[in-house]
């Protein structure tokens, strides 16, 4: 697995010298940042799949200092992100706006459309739950994604281990 993401992953000259990420540049020097262990793509895997499920433009944008900040692998965070894109967007986005409602207690739209006008004539009632639902999507997801690497990387130990 190791080996496929660092085969996969864009190189750190490359992202350093981003015009959009030039910002970040002097950051961009520390090695755990680029560095392939069990810590580094575990908290990759939890700031990615958070930023992931927030509905903002340009999640990559936020994704990338909070790896900074947590000494996560850049290049996986922002990867991961792209989970959320325009195909899925819609489906997960409905996933997330029903599930906010189901915590709320809100009934959902009987009406709904998934499209866009539809859901900006909407929006002052169903902006809540979606909200809602986001947040808990991200926080979920990003629980499940440091802590199943973590198990990940542990099980591989123990096999390796009882393997001599």
């Amino acid at each position: 697995m190791k080996k496929l993401l660092k085969h996969y992953s864009p190189k750190p000259s490359d992202l350093k010298n981003h015009k959009h990420l030039g910002w970040l540049s002097k950051h961009l020097h520390d090695v755990s940042l680029w560095n392939f262990n069990r810590k580094s793509i575990s908290k990759a895997f939890a700031v990615g799949l958070f930023f992931a499920f927030i509905p903002v433009p340009f999640q990559m944008l936020l994704a990338a200092p909070a790896a900074v900040i947590f000494a996560a692998n850049l290049p996986l965070s922002i990867a991961l992100v792209w989970i959320t894109n325009p195909i899925t967007m819609p489906p997960i986005y409905y996933g997330c706006y029903k599930l906010g409602a189901w915590i709320l207690g809100v009934q959902i739209e009987s009406d709904f459309v998934m499209s866009l006008e539809y859901v900006w004539q909407v929006f002052d009632t169903i902006w809540q739950p979606f909200l809602l639902g986001c947040l808990t999507v991200s926080v979920v997801t990003s629980f499940i994604g440091y802590f199943g690497v973590q198990l990940i990387y542990r099980y591989r130990i123990y096999r390796r281990m009882n393997k001599l």
